[in-house]
């Protein structure tokens, strides 16, 4: 039974392998095309060392493949699977590992181990490998090409410290991770205006706190005053103050500034949690990011259903040519999960369904489908 896991948890690796290559390499071609309009014309020139090169967009779209290799992972199982399936059926091998001993369940074993090898793939390239490669990324393109911001005003953010709240505008993020254009207003608990804050530029510390620089400060105090005629009447006191250099205590940390100005689904789970758990503290609507912390659940169990689903086919009979059919209805059922995916976390979100459902419908649905084609076409036979 050694000899026969080998021999189909190698036919899987190599074949799925493959196939994520050639996913990665389409979507690399695409990247590079379309990230050539940034290029600085005659950027190699003399002078031009800080113009974005040829050089830099094939370093950045390169850095871009992880978080390809994430998304296509589970797609790459289910026709790399589908494949060497349907090949050991159609060449009569698959007959003769059943009557060597290879049962369904033994079958099915076999191929959940091999899905559990990918499983635990996708959540370290998912968790660690594309975080730092998009961090990496962006900050490449920052510094040759621009600044890291979102829309037209950055991110915004909201602190709740003892009885004041804090809003925050973040407006970029520069290639040396230091915050650009800050500003700061401060309310009390009853919704007034306390102070505004504004800076050119913030660093963070490690002692929860941000380095504010060139910056300035406007407090709004009122308090009551006797007018003319002995009413009482409140007046108010706007004092201002400038520093090369200001401390603001805070706890929003590095991660939570880059999940508001990053994609959230290429954020790390813990990152995720902690942002979510911040937003709920703060009275902020989580609904979003509690969606894509569930989807960085449960998308990488998703290589375990792919592999079910992959399964029923070696149970086939194929005629000639056969097998591009099969594979290219893998294809389909891969792209259509994927589709499924994202659209079930658009839809979660504007119905507010429940994150985890949201999130997890996909993969319950396909597992479904898997379970009653093994049933049917395995089991009965």
């Amino acid at each position: 039974m050694n000899t026969v896991r080998r021999l189909i948890h190698r036919e899987m690796a190599v074949s799925i392998a493959l196939v994520a290559l050639g996913f990665l390499s389409l979507f690399y071609f695409f990247d590079l095309i379309d990230e050539l309009r940034y290029v600085t014309p005659g950027g190699g020139s003399a002078g031009a060392e800080n113009a974005y090169q040829i050089r830099h967009a094939l370093l950045y779209v390169a850095l871009l493949l992880p978080n390809h290799l994430y998304e296509l992972l589970p797609i790459s199982v289910l026709i790399g699977s589908i494949f060497v399936m349907a090949r050991l059926a159609q060449s009569s091998e698959y007959t003769i590992l059943r009557t060597s001993g290879l049962g369904p369940w033994r079958a099915l074993r076999l191929l959940l181990t091999m899905g559990g090898f990918f499983v635990a793939l996708s959540f370290v390239v998912g968790d660690y490998l594309t975080p730092l490669a998009d961090r990496s990324a962006q900050l490449l393109k920052a510094r040759y090409a621009g600044r890291i911001t979102v829309g037209q005003t950055g991110a915004w953010l909201k602190e709740k410290q003892a009885d004041n709240s804090f809003v925050v505008n973040v407006r970029a993020l520069s290639s040396s991770n230091e915050m650009q254009d800050i500003r700061i207003f401060e309310f009390d608990n009853k919704g007034l205006l306390v102070s505004t804050t504004e800076a050119a530029a913030a660093e963070f510390s490690k002692d929860e706190a941000w380095i504010l620089k060139r910056a300035e400060r406007t407090d709004f105090q009122s308090g009551p005053s006797i007018d003319r005629s002995s009413n009482m009447a409140e007046s108010a006191k706007v004092t201002r103050t400038r520093a090369d250099v200001m401390r603001w205590p805070s706890s929003l940390s590095a991660e939570m500034v880059s999940v508001a100005l990053l994609k959230p689904d290429r954020m790390p789970t813990l990152d995720l949690f902690n942002y979510v758990q911040h937003l709920k503290a703060n009275g902020q609507t989580a609904q979003r990011y509690e969606i894509e912390f569930w989807r960085k659940v449960f998308y990488p169990l998703s290589c375990i259903v792919m592999v079910m689903l992959a399964l029923p086919f070696a149970y086939l009979h194929f005629r000639a040519g056969g097998i591009a059919t099969y594979v290219f209805g893998g294809i389909m059922t891969g792209i259509s999960f994927f589709l499924l995916n994202n659209v079930f976390g658009y839809i979660g979100n504007l119905q507010n369904w429940q994150p985890w459902l949201a999130a997890a419908a996909p993969g319950m649905l396909y597992a479904g489908v898997s379970l009653g084609a093994f049933g049917w076409l395995v089991l009965r036979r």
